[in-house]
């Protein structure tokens, strides 16, 4: 007779964490344009993923096609080591990307509602709403069908917030780590969304065993919202992880030849011996590029002294042109610089220095020109430009910096910090700003450079990995 101690299995020996990782988001790291004569170009792109990915040996990024050309490389086969690009339909990630992730839920975190008239939550959106989880089901079902037993998995941001409940469903083994790179809404502006939405969207992140966030604020307010709506955030662990600048690239791009040419060009545009009050933002309803201007013109109209001796170089660089908010916004901007010119432009004199063609090198040269950096959102995850330009900056920078932007948590003490609602307020930090002493304004440049890059980009994603693993 077999006693049952005899009859059991011999005991396996535990699996091992597979040493894989994956990185989910919208926007992969290589984009491919179709050419008329049917070739496919590769750009590849940068920014903290790429970085961090880098230090990651067994690794895979999971992405989705954004135009015709992505969608042609991947019916070709045609696709680069370590990234998988979905061909998702294409009404299907218009909706989700365009109609949920872009118009409500990114509105909902900025806080950027007229609400007198929005939101409208109604059939459409709800048709709407169904595409954004067909679009991040599709993620899903692939990182649940790449993933090694056991492998990290690190979904971004807020268009793939329902992919991490939906992965823990299909692969409970994994280890889920969910990143939001926007602020979190506080509960009463995120219960604007409709109730079982907002419970979706709360059940999605805590899928995962880890989320993570820019700032303290963001984190607590998840919570606040977890807490209020749900009664708790259930197992999910909640981090923080502010990105810095990456100061060794920043540094040696930003004395390369084609900087130098278009440091040369700004110089002629503002005039010799003028101060620069530069800013550079993409045309994105949050960034209060408006509300810059409106200070500025107030600065020149109630401090007089300044005309002449003073140019704004704002850089405002088209954003989400498909939706019509965008457009109207970027033509305000434009319309705004241009009153502000003809109002009190001279023969020699161009108040405002405005471009709105994307040009990196441009930017940098802007960054180690500026007296005066300007960064005012209404809202903002982060804000790396208040971060990047100190630490390029060639002789010092007076950084204005609204409370509203993540940054604030880090670089607040040694900024002049402004409510970026209130244009009469900038206007007098803008004065404090340009009237700065040298030995002062050289000092808070130093210790500003020092914060922003306590926690550079691939640090920063190590340290979300190793807290996932961890944990």
């Amino acid at each position: 007779m077999v006693s049952a101690h005899e009859a059991q299995p011999p005991a396996q020996p535990p699996v091992r964490p597979s040493t894989q990782v994956l990185v989910a988001s919208n926007r992969g790291p290589v984009s491919y344009t179709l050419g008329t004569d049917g070739s496919l170009d590769a750009k590849r792109g940068g920014g903290g993923l790429v970085s961090g990915l880098s230090a990651v040996d067994d690794k895979l990024w999971v992405c989705a096609a954004l135009g015709d050309g992505d969608r042609e490389a991947v019916r070709r086969g045609v696709g680069e080591p370590g990234v998988r690009m979905l061909d998702i339909d294409a009404d299907v990630h218009a909706d989700a990307y365009n109609g949920i992730a872009n118009s409500v839920l990114w509105f909902v975190h900025h806080m950027l509602y007229q609400t007198p008239l929005e939101p409208v939550f109604d059939a459409e959106f709800r048709r709407q709403w169904a595409s954004f989880e067909t679009y991040n089901r599709a993620f899903a079902e692939a990182l649940a069908e790449e993933a090694e037993q056991g492998a990290a998995v690190l979904v971004q941001d807020y268009h793939l917030a329902l992919v991490p409940g939906m992965l823990r469903e299909l692969r409970p083994d994994l280890r889920i780590g969910h990143f939001s790179h926007t602020p979190w809404a506080p509960v009463d502006y995120f219960r604007l969304l409709p109730d079982d939405i907002a419970e979706q969207l709360l059940h999605g992140i805590l899928g995962a065993d880890r989320a993570a966030f820019l700032t303290r604020r963001w984190a607590d307010a998840f919570i606040g919202c977890c807490t209020q709506i749900l009664g708790g955030t259930g197992h999910t662990r909640i981090g923080v992880h502010g990105l810095g600048a990456d100061a060794d690239f920043l540094r040696r791009r930003a004395h390369e030849a084609d900087v130098d040419e278009r440091m040369a060009a700004l110089r002629e545009q503002t005039g010799p011996g003028r101060r620069t009050i530069v800013r550079v933002d993409r045309t994105e309803l949050s960034k209060n590029i408006v509300r810059g201007l409106l200070a500025y013109r107030a600065l020149l109209d109630e401090r007089p002294e300044w005309r002449e001796r003073v140019v704004h170089v704002a850089f405002a660089y088209p954003s989400r042109q498909d939706l019509a908010v965008y457009r109207d916004y970027t033509a305000e901007v434009q319309r705004v610089a241009d009153e502000i010119n003809a109002v009190y432009g001279t023969a020699g004199w161009t108040p405002v220095v405005l471009h709105v063609k994307d040009d990196f090198a441009r930017s940098l040269a802007a960054y180690r020109l500026a007296d005066v950096a300007l960064v005012n959102p209404i809202r903002d995850g982060m804000n790396l430009v208040a971060k990047e330009i100190p630490v390029v900056s060639d002789h010092g920078c007076a950084l204005v910096l609204s409370r509203e932007a993540g940054a604030y948590e880090e670089l607040g003490s040694d900024a002049v910090v402004v409510n970026p609602y209130d244009v009469s307020a900038t206007a007098a930090a803008l004065h404090e700003a340009l009237t700065m002493a040298d030995d002062e304004r050289a000092a808070r440049t130093e210790r500003l450079a020092a914060a922003a890059v306590a926690l550079p980009p691939q640090q920063w994603f190590l340290d979300q990995l190793d807290a996932l693993r961890r944990d």
